[in-house]
């Protein structure tokens, strides 16, 4: 999910839907992402004069994506409630976790590693730009939700 999508949807929302809605679980689950990244970035550079070793990254927000607009390259099976009574379901994006996997597109040196120092470090650049944007968005929230709670500031 674009850090654009989710600070206009911040900015929609009144009290009341930010109170109702998956927006901060949403926020959690992305801060969560990104920590899991940064940590996975500094073993990556920690490990670059290791033999053999293998890279790796976190895919997050293309799964989330995916969740929460039903986008996906193969159908995927829709919930169907048989009774108005059911608990419905919905796509919030809850269930989606960040994963490591091996970095696909590395090309390997001699020793069979394949930790690119400059590819790293610009992750490291673009995944710190991104945290720091997704505390910004955590902190409004917070604010709006202080704000309702205390009354609107009458």
């Amino acid at each position: 999910m674009h850090l654009w999508n989710l600070h206009k949807q911040n900015q929609i929302m009144g009290g009341e839907a930010l109170l109702n809605s998956n927006h901060l679980q949403i926020l959690e689950r992305s801060l969560d992402a990104a920590t899991l990244r940064h940590r996975t970035i500094a073993n990556n550079v920690a490990n670059i004069d290791t033999p053999q070793y293998k890279s790796k990254q976190v895919v997050f927000e293309e799964f989330l994506q995916q969740e929460l607009t039903g986008i996906q390259g193969t159908r995927k099976l829709e919930a169907y409630r048989t009774d108005a009574r059911h608990i419905p379901f919905s796509k919030n994006g809850l269930g989606v976790t960040p994963q490591i996997i091996s970095n696909p597109d590395q090309t390997v040196q001699n020793n069979g590693n394949d930790v690119d120092m400059e590819s790293e470090m610009n992750q490291l650049a673009r995944n710190t730009i991104w945290y720091n944007g997704l505390t910004q968005l955590t902190a409004g929230s917070f604010q709006k939700l202080k704000n309702v709670i205390q009354g609107g500031g009458k």
